[in-house]
């Protein structure tokens, strides 16, 4: 260790949220360089080496051929599948010496598309899955959590070609039972998730959760066996209920209620109902936003759902990819005048608006729940006025349905498999049904068994192997520091000498070296530093076995560590390699 390139810090660093964070950095593993940019030291390299191992391991047992493409890209096949423009912002864009654009490479469906057509032409040479361990790059607007989410990060990304979509089914459960080999080896705690394809485009979609209390993505899940990413979440939609015999709808003064709540108090203390007080889930609420789309054009896009509930906008952000969202500013109401700030509704002095919002450019999208026949009280595009007993289906209608409002713990699942509870995770791989978009749109065909030009369907499968470190380290350190599973360890066994002779050196490199000649990998601590500060590393550097050579030599017996369980037992100095052996044996 004298000689290892690592200095460990007492203190955390500032910009350190979560704790996997803090201790890959103060152990020496990373070292920042910019936001969402990190050195890998030689500790963690070897970390993220092990990781890299048991995905190839496992990719290459379910038939996966490992290739190596380039991370500089140009801009023409991306221009082709659109996604030069659809990743917008995210996307690395750069320009070379003679003005080609050229991109960093986010992932690379295009590129292994081409490499396939290039080399392949027949059903006879399907199927075939690639699959590559390449640094990506993605420009973050918010990178943290250290490495769990960079602007350059390490990924497994492999790519499956067949002829047929029951070959693809195969080659995706090929992917589904590889990923979870993998994450069982990697040693954290995960739940395979329904998703939402995004930007990827295609059909079936899971993503791979670790759970964890910091992880960014929220997921939902039932006791009887639901569970899906909360953009993947669909509403189950109540049966239209008939309005025959509903009253027509009346316009109403409502001075002076900026809210949900204060205009639910008014409405029962001037219009109250017959049969119950109203509630915030009677009144329909009416959310704008403005949408850009990949090439900047601007558009007004109102959400109509139940006053109890509010636009989920990471739900909303998957609904409209490509394009985003922004705000609508009061500079944007002014171009939009039919559009009264705290009064918006889909009717206008009474008259229905689908007509008049197609003209001016506002697209008005309905909750599921809005069926036809359910009855509402909403916003009359008029200031200081609303609509009570407004009936769905009879007095208004939209331009379509929006399921983006959000999930709330107890809602009932999809599949009637009970309420849901919501928990928290971090995304470590997702595998898509590509189908046929990247194929269709670069010409991969292939000459089938007819002899006839059919279009490859193809699946995409990620890992995130960078990430991985950072979430195997958050989900097994403690309060000390690292504590890392032996099978993604840098060391199996940190020997530590302390003490002062060279009796005690000499013990701890003898015993170092009988166990590197069994093969263990060993991190000897041969520092001239006290007893304190190499326990503290120890701790700290999270190997999973320590062996403490020191005073209790005079008496022929050394201590062995368990770092995940802090136990602590003497052998004999004689024993002490086979005790090690042992122990490394039981760990694997």
């Amino acid at each position: 260790m004298s000689k290892l390139f690592v200095r460990t810090l007492r203190d955390d660093p500032a910009a350190a949220e979560i704790p996997s964070h803090r201790f890959l950095v103060r152990a020496g593993y990373i070292r920042r360089v910019a936001p969402g940019i990190y050195s890998w030291l030689p500790l963690g390299l070897k970390v993220l080496q092990r990781v890299e191992n048991i995905v190839r391991e496992e990719m290459d047992a379910m038939g996966g051929q490992e290739v190596l493409l380039p991370a500089l890209l140009p801009r023409e096949p991306y221009e082709i599948s659109n996604r030069w423009a659809e990743y917008g912002p995210n996307l690395f864009r750069l320009v070379d010496r003679k003005g080609a654009d050229m991109l960093l490479g986010p992932t690379h469906e295009e590129m292994f598309t081409l490499l396939v057509k290039d080399l392949y032409s027949s059903y006879k040479d399907l199927p075939v899955i690639l699959y590559q361990i390449q640094t990506k790059y993605r420009d973050e607007a918010r990178p943290r959590a250290g490495i769990l989410r960079g602007r350059e990060f390490v990924m497994k990304d492999s790519y499956s070609f067949d002829v047929d979509d029951e070959g693809l089914d195969a080659s995706y459960l090929k992917h589904r039972d590889a990923y979870i080999r993998i994450f069982d080896r990697l040693g954290f705690e995960y739940v395979i998730v329904k998703a939402n394809a995004g930007a990827m485009g295609g059909s079936a979609s899971e993503e791979f959760l670790a759970l964890s209390e910091n992880g960014e993505d929220t997921f939902v899940r039932s006791a009887g066996g639901y569970a899906a990413n909360v953009e993947a979440v669909t509403v189950p939609v109540p049966d239209p209920i008939d309005f025959t015999d509903a009253p027509p709808a009346r316009v109403v003064d409502t001075p002076d209620v900026p809210t949900i709540d204060t205009l639910v108090a008014l409405l029962n203390e001037r219009y109250p109902r017959e049969d119950r007080a109203w509630q915030a889930g009677d009144t329909l609420k009416n959310v704008v936003f403005m949408t850009v789309a990949p090439d900047g054009t601007r558009a007004p896009l109102v959400i109509g759902l139940p006053g109890d509930r509010d636009v989920d906008p990471d739900r909303l952000a998957v609904a409209v990819e490509p394009s985003v969202i922004e705000p609508f500013e009061d500079e944007d109401f002014k171009r939009y005048p039919g559009l009264v700030k705290g009064y918006i509704g889909p009717v206008l002095d009474g008259a229905a608006l689908l007509g008049e919002k197609a003209s001016s450019g506002v697209r008005y999208l309905l909750d599921p729940r809005v069926v036809a026949g359910t009855t509402w009280a909403t916003g009359a595009n008029v200031d200081r006025k609303h609509v009570i007993g407004l009936v769905a289906g009879r007095d208004f209608t939209s331009d379509g349905v929006a399921d983006v409002a959000d999930v709330r713990e107890g809602d009932p699942a999809p599949d009637n498999s009970g309420p849901l509870t919501l928990a928290r995770g971090v995304e470590m791989g997702h595998i898509f049904q590509l189908g046929r978009k990247y194929a269709e749109s670069l010409d991969l065909k292939v000459l089938d068994k007819n002899g006839k030009l059919v279009t490859v369907t193809m699946g995409s499968y990620g890992i995130g192997v960078s990430r991985a470190v950072g979430m195997i380290a958050e989900s097994t350190c403690d309060d000390k520091g690292l504590c890392w599973p032996a099978e993604v360890a840098p060391f199996q066994v940190q020997i530590v000498a302390t003490g002062k002779g060279g009796e005690i050196l000499e013990a701890a490199t003898r015993i170092a070296e009988q166990l590197d000649a069994a093969g263990v990998r060993v991190l000897l601590d041969d520092r001239k530093a006290s007893p304190g500060v190499k326990f503290t590393d120890a701790e700290l550097l999270g190997m999973p076995t320590s062996l403490v050579v020191g005073r209790g030599l005079a008496d022929g017996v050394v201590e062995l560590r368990d770092r995940k369980t802090g136990s602590k037992r003497e052998v004999s100095v004689e024993e002490a390699v086979d005790e090690v052996l042992t122990v490394l044996d039981q760990l694997n």
